[in-house]
C-alpha cells in the first residue's frame, strides 16, 4: 500500500518517540511466558478475518476511549500492532501521552508476522 506524504510525516514524527519491536521479539516473549497485553488496533473486520494468536483487539478509533477501563495500570506492559506497523505507531504515541509507560509498537504488523509463519487465529474477540 503507497501512503500519502502528509501521513508518513505524522508516523514518522511519532515514531521518534515510541519503542518498537520486531514481529520475532514478540514472539520470543510470548515463547517465553511473559505476560503481556498484545493488542491489535486494526479495525474490526480486519481483525475478525485473522488476527495473531493470542491477541485482544482495540481498534485505533477506539482505544483512547477504552485503554484505561481494558488496562488500567499504566505502567503494564504493552505491545500494539496493526497491518504494517504505521497505525500501531500512531496508537503508542497517544498512548505515551495518556501516561502509559511499557508501550511498544510492533514493526511490520501483521503482515510481517503472517510472512514469518507465526501463529494465527480467525474470528472476533472472544
Amino acid at each position: 500500500m503507497k501512503h500519502n506524504p502528509g501521513f508518513l510525516k505524522v508516523v514518522d514524527d511519532a515514531r521518534a518517540r515510541v519503542r518498537e519491536c520486531t514481529v520475532g521479539d514478540v514472539k520470543a516473549r510470548l515463547d517465553r511466558g511473559e505476560r503481556f497485553h498484545f493488542v491489535d488496533v486494526r479495525e474490526d473486520d480486519e481483525f475478525a478475518q485473522d488476527h495473531a494468536a493470542g491477541a485482544v483487539h482495540l481498534g485505533k478509533g477506539v482505544i483512547e476511549r477504552d485503554i484505561e477501563t481494558t488496562i488500567p495500570n499504566r505502567q503494564e506492559p504493552i505491545v500494539l500492532y496493526c497491518g504494517g506497523g504505521y497505525r500501531s505507531v500512531l496508537a503508542a504515541d497517544s498512548l505515551r501521552q495518556m501516561g502509559y509507560t511499557n508501550v511498544i509498537s510492533m514493526d511490520g504488523g501483521i503482515k510481517a508476522w503472517r510472512d514469518a509463519g507465526y501463529p494465527i487465529e480467525k474470528g472476533r474477540q472472544r
